[in-house]
């Protein structure tokens, strides 16, 4: 069984509206099993323990928030070497549809060395149409680890 951490951090909800959709995304995926945490309570053990990540920010002054970048902080260096190449996918939301927050994401996922496989930006709360490609956001990262 394959496991799929899906991180995030959301104030209004928009950005978790965002994270259940990717993670139900990735349970349509045979033999697939979703780790689901706020990132104030992930773990570097789910991190390890993961097969593909995806992680979640709101933007907040043209920045990921806060939480999502403790968690980097927590599991940056006792990661090294344990997660290079783990597929990846980005999700930000916010009031210049996420792209800050994204960008700033891809960055420290850089450091990471994930492969990034994906990413998706709203403004607000997500439309039916951008949950939708969150839930195949899901897919594509849940096929990834496979």
């Amino acid at each position: 069984m394959t496991k799929v951490l899906v991180i995030y951090h959301s104030q209004t909800g928009n950005t978790e509206k965002m994270a259940k959709a990717i993670a139900e995304g990735a349970r349509r995926v045979s033999e697939t099993k979703v780790i689901f945490k706020k990132a104030a309570e992930a773990t570097l053990e789910d991190l390890i323990g993961s097969s593909g990540i995806a992680i979640g920010s709101p933007d907040y002054f043209g920045y990921m928030a806060g939480t999502v970048k403790d968690f980097f902080d927590r599991t940056f260096y006792p990661s090294q070497s344990k997660v290079t190449g783990k597929p990846a996918v980005l999700f930000a939301s916010g009031g210049e549809g996420g792209k800050p927050a994204l960008e700033s994401l891809k960055r420290i996922c850089g450091s990471f060395k994930f492969k990034q496989i994906g990413e998706i930006a709203v403004i607000g709360k997500p439309p039916s149409e951008e949950i939708a490609r969150c839930e195949k956001l899901g897919e594509k990262l849940a096929n990834a680890v496979k």
